[in-house]
């Protein structure tokens, strides 16, 4: 399944993405592109704009304006998501997949004290940003164990 979170849903975009949910998000794009985009893709339109979703109803899920956990809950309740995830597999900048890759590989483009501390990375395929399970990745995960233990 494959989302595109409009402009007003941007923590709700990065939070599918840490499930593992393949979701589009631009901060700044116009209706008929996202339309086009969700088209072409076969993507389900998330959005909190109501004339946007008037047009694509088909095709869309309207997320009323809120917290963006209750916004989350009731896209993973609406389409059943709960099965379907695979955490941390998808880059939370641009929706690229992650892959392993060797220390030596990202050593020149990690700080110091992260070189010295973690030794499993993990790298963009399409942005290179670089990941590692420090203090950032508990903080997600202990939300993600949270959010699926409710």
């Amino acid at each position: 399944m494959k989302f595109f979170a409009d402009c007003h849903l941007g923590k709700v975009a990065k939070y599918l993405r840490i499930f593992g949910f393949d979701t589009l998000y631009f901060q700044t794009i116009e209706d008929d592109e996202i339309i086009n985009i969700a088209n072409k893709e076969n993507r389900i339109v998330l959005t909190s704009d109501k004339e946007l979703y008037l047009r694509i109803k088909k095709k869309a899920l309207y997320i009323y304006h809120g917290k963006f956990e209750e916004q989350l809950r009731a896209i993973f309740k609406h389409f059943d998501l709960y099965k379907e995830i695979k955490p941390f597999s998808i880059c939370i900048e641009c929706n690229g997949k992650l892959e392993k890759v060797p220390k030596n590989e990202v050593i020149d483009n990690i700080e110091l004290k992260t070189q010295i501390f973690h030794d499993n990375f993990e790298r963009c395929t399409k942005c290179g940003k670089i990941y590692w399970k420090g203090d950032h990745f508990k903080r997600m995960k202990a939300f993600v164990d949270s959010f699926l233990e409710k």
